[in-house]
């Protein structure tokens, strides 16, 4: 069954605040477009863009007790109603673009500098996203389908 997307956020610089926004390009070249992490570097394109699950980030806010908004962890995409594979490898399909999944997003102690203790509630069981890289570029929007390529 698909899922959703229901946020999409930019980052133009390191340590950048987060831009939410509504649509975006994302493209083999650029990510999403606009973030400064999604442009294609030699040796460098496993973390294109970031997708995060709201029942992923809604379970590690219940363990943590503190409300935290969801562009805090600093992911590009958050999609909601899809269980994303926790294996790479795997390809989603996002409105016309497709990502294959790179690995886990790793919370960094970064996370801990938005709130104490949020590093460690992210931890278990890939709650911090996934990196992704694009294979298909394509535009994305609010709203848009979520759905694993079989």
């Amino acid at each position: 069954m698909p899922g959703r997307l229901i946020g999409i956020a930019r980052k133009d610089r390191p340590r950048a605040t987060m831009e939410v926004i509504d649509h975006a390009r994302v493209g083999r070249d650029t990510g999403v477009a606009g973030d400064y992490r999604g442009a294609l570097k030699p040796g460098r394109n496993k973390r294109q863009v970031t997708i995060l699950m709201a029942e992923d980030w809604s379970a590690a806010l219940a363990e943590h007790g503190k409300p935290v908004a969801w562009q805090e962890r600093r992911a590009n995409l958050l999609v909601e109603g899809i269980m994303l594979p926790r294996e790479e490898g795997r390809r989603v399909w996002i409105g016309t673009a497709l990502l294959e999944i790179t690995g886990e997003c790793d919370p960094c102690h970064r996370m801990d500098a938005v709130s104490d203790g949020l590093q460690l509630a992210l931890r278990p069981e890939w709650r911090g996203g996934r990196t992704c890289t694009v294979i298909e570029g394509g535009t994305i929007a609010i709203g848009d389908e979520v759905r694993i390529e079989e």
